[in-house]
């Protein structure tokens, strides 16, 4: 197979399953050079160790070219070689394999109830993780940031222990988050507006340590991370995808042709403030009969539960809340399956619009969705049989995240993998490398 990017003066294409990057050979062969590199090292992530040959047939390289590339890699650190596979009556071939614990990415989380924190490296290993219980609504933001850039300190203190280089961290909040300057705009259920909560983190981070690099820092909508971790390459189903990201109220992300739509300044997926009931309860964001003032946890736990439930305790951990209400659905108790109908039919009514709208191939139920899926889905996969114009609810399925909770915090630590997977050679531009941490 001819090798796409070697006619210089001409648009040159890397392709993968999922990704296709076009850069000119002429004006920039670095970026020619950076794009083979990523294109191999996703290839790896993705499909996991094989040998030269196939990974130059899998990507439209010359063998001579991969060869050249897996040696590069393996020179940075991020590949190893060894360990051959059979090929039938030839030769066999050196499996190529990502050096996993090499680099990982931090990602980081702020919800009205909890912190989350996670270390995961490019062979998807969890390095360091941690959750906390918190009650945003009454703690002022300089508090809240100050306990989350502890547990980051601590993940980073793990990382470099386990002599990892730490790429980047991606904050995940439940709010706007201005694309452009990184703002936090307005984060309505916590109650927070115009917060520049990457400068504060790096801020706290350097006086943890002083005299230590801190890694870039950046921040985004937690459900557009979560949609971020719920893309597989494998699954042409997740191609085109709605994610519903359940947590004290909804955040979503609409994934079109693999890649997550974030508008303009991106700002899209709230589609937890679409107005589905205009006689219903006012929402944190001071309208009224948003989505997720009836899907929730926040509206679950209040017609599961009495006010003085031990369930509703803030200092619990969202794992915690979820665990208790799986037992007792479990036990089969009426009020909480009542309470998980209500909840699924709601989730299914406003699911359908999105289906009518977006036609996806997957609606995916993540975030406390996920642990309580069992008996959600089938209310929600009702409304889409009745709600959904198309025959057979448009070819849509619903299914469940395997991430839950977590989906947006590991989205977090897989974004900020991207440099590196973008341009593998950027590892050596990294502080850990230079800053005396390894």
């Amino acid at each position: 197979m001819s090798d796409p990017t070697t006619n210089a003066g001409q648009e040159a294409t890397v392709r993968d399953a999922d990704i296709t990057v076009r850069v000119s050979a002429a004006a920039d062969p670095a970026a020619v050079r950076a794009a083979r590199l990523g294109l191999l090292l996703r290839a790896l992530r993705d499909g996991g160790p094989r040998s030269r040959s196939r990974l130059a047939e899998e990507t439209g390289l010359t063998r001579t070219v991969a060869s050249g590339l897996v040696e590069e890699l393996t020179e940075l650190g991020l590949v190893s070689c060894g360990d051959t596979a059979s090929r039938g009556a030839g030769r066999p071939g050196v499996q190529v394999r990502l050096v996993g614990g090499a680099v990982c990415g931090v990602g980081a989380e702020i919800n009205v109830d909890h912190l989350a924190v996670v270390a995961v490296d490019l062979a998807g290993s969890v390095i360091a993780e941690a959750r906390r219980g918190i009650d945003g609504r009454r703690l002022p933001p300089e508090e809240v940031l100050d306990e989350l850039a502890g547990m980051v300190a601590d993940a980073l203190a793990e990382a470099r222990t386990a002599g990892t280089t730490v790429a980047a961290i991606t904050i995940g909040v439940a709010g706007l988050v201005d694309a452009a300057t990184q703002l936090v705009v307005f984060a309505p259920n916590l109650g927070w507006r115009d917060i520049d909560v990457a400068a504060e983190v790096r801020t706290r981070l350097a006086a943890a340590v002083p005299g230590a690099p801190v890694p870039a820092v950046r921040v985004a909508n937690e459900a557009t991370l979560a949609a971020t971790a719920e893309l597989d390459p494998a699954d042409p189903d997740r191609a085109d995808m709605v994610v519903l990201y359940g947590e004290v109220g909804l955040g979503g992300a609409v994934v079109s042709g693999g890649r997550v739509a974030l508008g303009r300044h991106g700002w899209a997926g709230e589609i937890g403030h679409l107005q589905v009931d205009l006689r219903g309860r006012r929402c944190g964001c001071g309208r009224t009969g948003c989505w997720e003032t009836v899907v929730g946890l926040r509206a679950l736990l209040e017609a599961a539960t009495d006010p003085d439930d031990p369930v509703r305790d803030p200092a619990l951990t969202l794992e915690e809340r979820l665990a208790t209400l799986v037992e007792r659905a479990r036990l089969a108790d009426g009020r909480t399956l009542s309470a998980l109908g209500e909840v699924g039919t709601w989730l299914g009514t406003g699911a359908a619009a999105l289906v009518n709208t977006l036609n996806p191939g997957t609606v995916v139920l993540s975030g406390y969705y996920a642990v309580l899926g069992e008996w959600l889905r089938p209310a929600v996969e009702a409304r889409l049989a009745t709600d959904v114009l198309a025959p057979g609810s448009g070819g849509t399925r619903v299914t469940i995240s395997s991430f839950g909770p977590t989906a947006a915090v590991r989205g977090g630590a897989l974004a900020s993998l991207e440099p590196v997977l973008s341009d593998p050679t950027a590892i050596a531009e990294l502080p850990e490398l230079h800053g005396g941490a390894r």
